[in-house]
């Protein structure tokens, strides 16, 4: 059985949930295999998505409930991811209606070349893999599921043990939602339980696999994909620690804003966040770093998601403050409940930093930050390329001096390199759901840096191409008509 907890006091809430049988996940796989055809033909998806978004705003309120009292989120913040859970349902249903992503690319016969038409269709039966922190947009009608429905392709959810009822009854209005718009049955399912996963995985009618959650559990996972008798695609989202640089201008200017902006960002959701800022670098000398102290000493954590989380957070703590290039900057003040989290920031130089480059530049999942000083530009270009993948580069530049601007133009093609997406005077956290928008990036950030899980883009990591060579008209798919 799953059982939910209230982060902010570790009891368990309402009735625990059933775990799936072995039988049951081949049982729900089979059935999305039946749907595949159907709903991949089905000219009413754009409403089915429609309904399933008009369905879940509904009855936010009481999913709000549910879902506060096993993650202690807060009623506005998750009333706010509700909305943008419905958003990207109905974002992409605007997309199926569009119809882009599927347009037939026609090369007609020429010489001694056949004719050729090219068209994408659903890769079939997906697996998604809920998170622990976003319980709706991230987790059972999240951004995988929508753009996984969009693209033609039934299914399968497997939920996190984090919020058991919240899963239960999203996946409760989807599927009823998903009935009454016409889907065939087995277009959408949820599982549960730790051996469920694997399970599913390894299914031979699987055909990919999203996952959203820790750089531990999303390799074991892609591991599975790959050692399977015919892999499958893994569209993982892993760690990333999100790097912001200073220019010495901005933080000159500007460092109070700089230090206040940092603190939200880095504390926001108890850091709970796959964007959270963990690690600045910063100019040595010019006073940003009372002001980040300052920032973060006046800062409050949060109850964090799970005991294990907790657990780990503070072990990551343990760990920075033991690394003897390590110093503490400041702490903040503790989250309530067993498993509040406490911010905490620590400073190095470059130099340490680049010594010891894998173990500091690690994710510290939590409101725990890493401020780096550095002296010289080219030096900190250097140790930057170094850092492994990220979703995120962020810079603070003074766009009124010619120096910072100058310094922007070499710090900008580092972190091109190294993140899905780049910032300039900004924060990491907060992802539009856009077209435009990338959430992915290189290894660690996502295991496939090609592809965004945020955004309209993200449809193609469901799709295939087919083509068809020497058809005639009659025979080719309707996408060519």
């Amino acid at each position: 059985m799953i059982q939910g907890f209230d982060p902010r006091t570790g009891q368990s809430v309402g009735e625990p949930v059933a775990e799936t049988s072995d039988a049951a996940v081949d049982a729900i796989v089979a059935e999305a295999v039946a749907a595949l055809p159907v709903w991949a033909g089905s000219a009413r998806r754009a409403d089915a998505l429609e309904a399933v978004a008009d369905a879940l705003d509904a009855r936010v309120g009481e999913l709000v409930a549910i879902a506060d009292a096993e993650t202690a989120l807060g009623v506005e913040r998750l009333t706010g991811e509700v909305a943008r859970t419905t958003g990207q349902l109905r974002l992409f249903a605007d997309v199926v209606r569009e119809g882009g992503y599927h347009d037939a690319v026609v090369s007609p016969a020429a010489g001694a070349a056949p004719s050729i038409g090219r068209v994408n269709r659903a890769i079939g039966p997906v697996a998604v893999f809920a998170a622990s922190n976003f319980p709706f947009a991230f987790s059972v009608a999240g951004g995988d599921t929508a753009s996984a429905l969009a693209a033609g392709c039934p299914v399968v959810v497997k939920a996190h043990e984090g919020h058991p009822r919240t899963s239960e009854l999203t996946a409760s209005l989807v599927s009823a939602a998903l009935a009454a718009a016409g889907a065939p049955a087995g277009t959408f399912a949820l599982v549960h339980g730790v051996q469920a996963g694997p399970r599913l995985l390894r299914h031979p009618l699987i055909a990919a696999a999203g996952f959203t959650g820790s750089t531990t559990g999303g390799l074991a996972l892609a591991r599975i994909c790959a050692e399977r008798p015919l892999p499958i695609p893994f569209f993982g989202e892993l760690g990333s620690v999100n790097p912001v640089v200073v220019l010495p201008g901005a933080a000159f200017a500007t460092p109070g804003g700089i230090a206040t902006g940092y603190a939200a960002s880095l504390t926001l959701g108890a850091g709970q966040f796959c964007t959270n800022p963990g690690l600045l670098f910063a100019p040595e000398d010019v006073g940003l770093l009372t002001a980040i102290g300052e920032a973060v000493s006046a800062s409050s954590g949060g109850p964090m998601l799970s005991e294990r989380i907790f657990a780990a957070y503070q072990t990551a703590v343990a760990e920075a403050e033991a690394h003897p290039g390590v110093t503490r900057l400041a702490a903040g003040q503790p989250g309530e409940g067993p498993w509040g989290a406490t911010p905490h920031v620590f400073k190095t130089t470059l130099k340490e930093f680049a010594a010891d480059l894998p173990v500091l530049s690690r994710e510290r999942f939590g409101p725990a930050g890493l401020v780096v000083t550095y002296d010289s530009l080219e030096d900190l270009a250097l140790v930057l390329g170094a850092l492994p993948g990220n979703l995120v580069g962020t810079f603070q530049v003074d766009t009124g001096s010619a120096e910072d601007v100058e310094a922007a133009r070499q710090v900008i093609p580092v972190l091109e390199r190294i993140a899905g997406r780049v910032v300039c005077n900004g924060w990491p956290t907060g992802v539009a759901v856009v077209a435009a928008q990338q959430h992915g990036g290189p290894y660690p950030a996502t295991t496939d840096a090609h592809f965004t899980s945020v955004g309209t883009a993200a449809i193609w990591r469901w799709l295939i191409p087919v083509a068809y060579q020497n058809f005639p008209p009659e025979l080719l798919p309707p996408a060519f008509s």
